[in-house]
């Protein structure tokens, strides 16, 4: 393949910008969600809806130039599915009981959470364990299959940038009105921390600059599945290689940087999606590494409750299995998904909401009761 040592470099340094960017705000899409049914107010979900509305004018200032091409339904986002709802649904639980998402997971990890350790351990061993029954999945997806449309401008038959005007004219109105009464301004006096309105501008961006270049928005999760399918062939070879789902091959994408079209798959491979996701991982764990350390803030704490870290383990083996049934995670769908209008996404997204009271039900009874 061409370009590798550029492809790397670049997502790798992607991958560190994002980890300083989450761990200086604490940018928790997991404690946004959970916080909207703990405390009943959210202020964080603001700058995600900004994240959101500003990754929707990117994408769609870049498709227009020509900097940005990509067809839906692809191996990216495909046709939407009730399987993307319940999915959405487990991933909202596992992700408000492991402390953090897929991506929070790794920039805690970063400053020393061993939570959060618990949590990778246990997303690894959910995503191999999807490969346990996903025929059966990808024909319930099959039967549950809603219809030939894969965007929303796709389901009402309008130009996709009509549609995407639209939204943005009440995104900005409601954006503009939370900025000039202050809700979208966290007060907050530790040094070198990063208002998450500005972190979540700098993501939309970083979002931007992987679609352009690497061919797809910023996501790791088939990665998870990768790496536990690399552990589980050292110890059952034989399983993995009769498993369907660690054989096949069936994501495609054009990386623009080599000029290729690119085939990939979950399987223990170096391949064209591990060459862009396993960077990005190591990415966002030095870069949040690297951020605690020189705000002081970098500490390992061992005198944490049981209860807490079996909640972070569980939490992950259920978000690794529901990633892999969405299929993927909150930030390919929330950051990649939702501002392209893919209506998996936004299907997904609905199901994230029931999902994270679920979590915080479960949470508050059991995991952090008195």
């Amino acid at each position: 393949m061409k370009d590798q040592a550029i492809i790397i470099a670049l997502s790798a340094f992607l991958g560190l910008v994002s980890g300083i960017v989450m761990h200086r705000s604490d940018f928790c899409i997991a404690g946004m969600f959970r916080d909207l049914f703990l405390f009943r107010n959210s202020p964080l979900l603001r700058s995600l809806f900004l994240l959101i509305a500003f990754s929707m004018l990117l994408f769609e200032a870049a498709r227009l130039v020509g900097a940005l091409n990509y067809n839906l339904p692809s191996s990216l986002f495909g046709l939407p599915s009730l399987t993307n709802l319940f999915g959405g649904i487990i991933f909202g639980t596992g992700m408000v009981l492991a402390g953090g998402c897929v991506v929070g997971t790794l920039y805690k990890l970063g400053s020393g959470s061993l939570p959060a350790a618990c949590a990778l351990g246990g997303l690894l061993i959910g995503s191999a364990l999807y490969g346990e029954f996903h025929p059966f999945w990808k024909q319930l997806t099959v039967t549950t299959r809603l219809g030939d449309a894969a965007t929303l401008p796709q389901l009402l038959k309008l130009p996709p940038t009509l549609v995407i005007g639209i939204l943005l004219t009440a995104a900005g109105i409601l954006l503009y009105r939370c900025q000039t009464q202050g809700m979208l301004l966290r007060p907050n006096r530790i040094k070198g921390y990063l208002q998450p309105r500005t972190a979540a501008l700098l993501l939309a961006i970083i979002g931007l600059v992987s679609f352009t270049l690497l061919g797809m928005p910023i996501g790791i999760t088939t990665s998870y599945a990768k790496a536990g399918a690399f552990f589980e062939q050292l110890l059952i070879p034989e399983h993995v290689a009769a498993l369907g789902y660690f054989q096949g091959r069936g994501f495609e994408y054009f990386l623009p940087l080599s000029g290729q079209t690119l085939k990939a798959g979950a399987g223990p491979s170096w391949d064209g999606l591990a060459l862009v996701q396993f960077p990005l991982i190591a990415g966002i764990v030095i870069g949040s590494g690297l951020s605690a350390i020189s705000m002081g803030k970098f500490s390992i704490r061992f005198a944490i409750p049981q209860r807490q870290l079996l909640s972070a383990f569980i939490g992950g083996v259920i978000m690794g299995l529901a990633a892999r049934m969405s299929p993927a995670c909150n930030i390919w769908h929330l950051l990649g998904g939702l501002p392209l209008l893919s209506l998996q996404s936004i299907l997904f997204t609905l199901g994230l909401l029931p999902g994270a009271w679920v979590g915080t039900l479960v949470f508050t009874r059991y995991v952090v009761k008195q």
